[in-house]
């Protein structure tokens, strides 16, 4: 049997957690109607209600650029724009699928740690009834965003504030929001519901699960649209008691959090291991599962001989190291010693 390097490439790497594998096998008995006319969808749907709010909406779906596909044009018409971060998940790791899929612009803004301010959102508000100009509906913003760094409430409630006093709406990509709210000691609905989230998605994959993801909406103005776009953008699972067993389960006695703070502790474990190794520094601060790090070119070469990770920005040596839900801490200090065997002369 080949044994494969251990990677700290991606959480997408680990595999599916226990109990959500016992859900999935659970819910194959007998027959159940399909498109989520079954009853562990229902139990998810009142689960989604009672985690985010009795307005909440939640949709199934298969995995998070479908997400936002399903999610973003809810708040667009076709000659719409939508304001983001540079690194956004839509505008670097998506191929082009908003621009391509949705018919809008993407309007990426420069940031120095992947998170938006309300400036961002008001220097683009003079566009609006331009006829020239594409009109920027909808703010965008990751969380945790692609650089490991967390939105708190305060900054999410003031992006969301920002937006909508000039008639825009806030969609959150969530597809490590577990990891965020572990993060900051808090619950689900207070980095959405509480802080004026429009629509985002709750991000199952990374966290867990085999493949699901699910598009909340909780402006229910919004809603009317969105059994036809999932539907039409191939989101709408025919067997989806599948995919709604793996989202109910992690919704249980907060299974979410469980898995979410634990890849986040075995970060926190990595980033505390590095601080001495010598020429090696954190490129941002690590309040998530992910460490970047900026790490001498030789050091980076003798470490991927034996495990795997991306290369976030290869001419300035930034690497990224993601921990998951089954990282364990043995693995952690295997690493660092081989970090810290690599980087001393």
């Amino acid at each position: 049997m080949m044994i494969s390097p251990k990677s700290f490439a991606s959480d997408n790497h680990a595999g599916v957690h226990p109990a959500i594998f016992e859900a999935m096998a659970a819910a194959n008995h007998d027959d159940a109607p399909a498109y989520g006319d079954d009853a562990w969808t229902s139990t998810f749907e009142r689960q989604i209600k009672e985690a985010f709010g009795p307005q909440a909406e939640g949709f199934a779906v298969l995995n998070g650029a479908g997400a936002n596909m399903v999610g973003l044009p809810l708040m667009l018409g076709r000659y719409d724009a939508i304001i983001c971060a540079d690194t956004a998940h839509i505008a670097t790791h998506e191929t082009g699928a908003a621009e391509r899929l949705l018919g809008v612009k993407l309007i990426t803004v420069p940031t120095p740690d992947g998170k938006l301010r309300p400036a961002d959102i008001t220097g683009q508000a003079h566009k609006l009834g331009s006829h020239h100009e594409p009109q920027p509906r909808a703010v965008s913003i990751s969380q945790v965003t692609e650089l490991g760094t967390c939105y708190t409430p305060a900054e999410i409630t003031e992006l969301s504030e920002a937006a909508h006093a000039v008639g825009m709406r806030l969609h959150m990509d969530g597809a490590r929001l577990a990891n965020a709210a572990a993060h900051l000691d808090c619950g689900l609905d207070a980095i959405t519901t509480a802080a004026g989230v429009d629509v985002f998605s709750f991000g199952g994959t990374k966290n867990g699960a085999l493949a699901a993801e699910a598009v909340v909406v909780l402006d229910p103005s919004l809603n009317r649209s969105i059994p036809y776009l999932r539907r039409q953008s191939l989101q709408l699972a025919s067997k989806m008691r599948f995919i709604s067993a793996q989202l109910s389960a992690l919704l249980t006695d907060d299974l979410w959090h469980q898995n979410a703070a634990h890849a986040n502790a075995m970060a926190t474990r990595l980033a505390d291991g590095i601080s001495s190794a010598p020429g090696i520094t954190l490129a941002y601060p690590v309040q998530s599962n992910a460490v970047f790090a900026t790490v001498p070119a030789h050091v980076a070469t003798t470490l991927r001989s034996r495990y795997l990770f991306h290369h976030w920005d290869e001419a300035a040596g930034i690497v990224r190291w993601m921990t998951a839900f089954n990282t364990t801490p043995e693995q952690i200090d295997d690493f660092l010693n081989a970090i810290h065997t690599a980087a001393t002369p």
